[in-house]
């Protein structure tokens, strides 16, 4: 076999068997081979081994849900999913590169069963990059596609409704396999994003009209149709850190600034001063659904669903009451949610007085959607409080004592205020502050109001 120029004597060049005078002179050879020390199962005598915690490189949540799916969370559809390190290691890294002008040949290398990217360049000329096996990472594939070489099924968020349509929307702007996290199975389990899938026959395919390029050192590279965007915030995930930039990533990691829309053919500036390395409170948008990614190190500073539920134990068991019914309001369980209880507490979302719910005060100029506040007169929508229960948004384990602008969800003065500064990604090119629990849009000044209690008189 014909060594590559400038390899290891030891890796030889692939060559398509029965095509040799297909493949170019100019393919080049990316392996590296993994270290024989490298151990993917422990023996039957490392007891120790079997024994141990299994290492969880963290989770990702889709913001718009609080918890869980409308009807429940099933198999690989679900409202976050924790990824730990897998019995065996499915990575893969690129391997080799061949430049086709042959589309037979291109199909042929595209159905060998090993993972590979096409890049079709023109009718006659195709760039197609084969993937071998990493023993070092683990990877996870997200998507809107049910098959099952997808981990995490993904579907679009609707703002403020809490659902989707019926698993699968009929418009989805969500990619069947929209991409690829890889995390390395040894300290400190490093995560990198990637955009794109592979699909069933382990390819992912750009045509001709993907944004795709090819990069300084020869190698390609390119974007998928309505792209993965990235923002990693500025001092992690904590009440001191602020927003970071909204960047795109590629298929090979590499990431870049925003294109003019989202599915705008070029692509925007190269940022080699940042990585596709995921953070905790990293934010991944798929055009459609938005994920957050925790850290297994930061999710031990949130607060577990025990803590919360103390929480709404403690506020009520301070018998807050209706400053006009005199009514005594109560919180629901966490696992009531959509269905408004006779005590729930209830705000006027431009002042922060808590009621209990009641007919009066509507203003007909407003075309009967604004109430008057019986306390200090101000007009504005008047809607049920919920408390946050996806503990994994928190910032802190602080008292709820704020809530979002107009849906009403609960939280910490903390985490309201960290999350009504960050813009999310809307529609081809718009960004807006939500709310992470339904996913409504934040109004208001502030996107949030502190909640105005009345004690009990007695």
């Amino acid at each position: 076999m014909q060594k590559v120029p400038g390899s290891s004597p030891d890796i030889p060049r692939m060559v398509l068997e029965g095509s040799p005078e297909a493949v170019s002179s100019q393919s080049l050879d990316l392996r590296r081979a993994c270290p024989k020390s490298s151990r993917i199962y422990p023996s039957p005598g490392d007891s120790i081994l079997l024994t141990k915690e299994p290492v969880k490189y963290g989770e990702l949540i889709v913001l718009g849900y609080n918890g869980s799916l409308p009807n429940g969370d099933k198999g690989r559809r679900r409202s976050r999913l924790a990824l730990f390190k897998r019995p065996k290691p499915n990575g893969v890294k690129p391997d080799v590169i061949h430049h086709i002008s042959t589309p037979l040949v291109s199909k042929a290398l595209s159905n060998k069963g090993q993972h590979s990217i096409s890049y079709t360049l023109s009718r006659s000329h195709s760039v197609i990059v084969e993937y071998t096996h990493d023993c070092e990472t683990d990877m996870f594939q997200i998507g809107r596609s049910t098959e099952s070489m997808i981990d995490f099924v993904v579907t679009d968020t609707t703002p403020g409704a809490n659902s989707a349509i019926d698993g699968q929307s009929a418009q989805s702007t969500i990619s069947r396999f929209a991409c690829r996290v890889i995390c390395e199975r040894n300290p400190p389990y490093t995560a990198r994003i990637y955009a794109a899938g592979f699909d069933a026959s382990r390819n992912i395919f750009l045509g001709e009209r993907a944004a795709k390029w090819r990069t300084p050192d020869g190698l390609m590279d390119g974007l998928t149709t309505n792209g993965v965007l990235v923002m990693h915030p500025n001092g992690g995930f904590s009440e001191d850190s602020t927003p970071g930039v909204w960047r795109e990533i590629s298929v090979c990691g590499n990431v870049y600034a925003l294109r003019d829309s989202r599915s705008a053919q070029q692509r925007g500036k190269l940022v080699e001063s940042e990585s596709n390395v995921l953070q905790d409170g990293s934010l991944i948008d798929l055009c459609g659904a938005t994920l957050l990614w925790r850290t297994s190190e930061g999710l031990l500073r949130t607060p577990t669903l025990q803590q919360l539920e103390a929480l709404r134990q403690e506020i009520n068991a301070a018998r807050p009451q209706c400053p006009v019914g005199f009514s005594t309001l109560a919180f629901p369980s966490l696992a009531q949610r959509g269905v408004v209880e006779k005590k729930q507490p209830w705000v006027y979302v431009n002042c922060g007085h808590v009621h209990g719910f009641h007919n009066w005060g509507f203003r007909k100029e407003k075309g009967g959607l604004e109430r008057e506040c019986p306390m200090c007169r101000r007009s504005g929508p008047y809607v049920p409080l919920w408390l946050g229960c996806e503990a994994g948004l928190y910032l802190d384990a602080g008292r709820p004592t704020h809530a979002f602008c107009p849906c009403g969800h609960v939280c910490s003065a903390k985490t309201v205020q960290y999350w009504a500064q960050i813009p999310l990604p809307h529609g081809t090119h718009a960004f807006h502050a939500a709310c992470p629990f339904c996913g409504t849009w934040l109004t208001g000044q502030q996107g949030f109001v502190r909640l105005i209690f009345q004690g009990p008189l007695d």
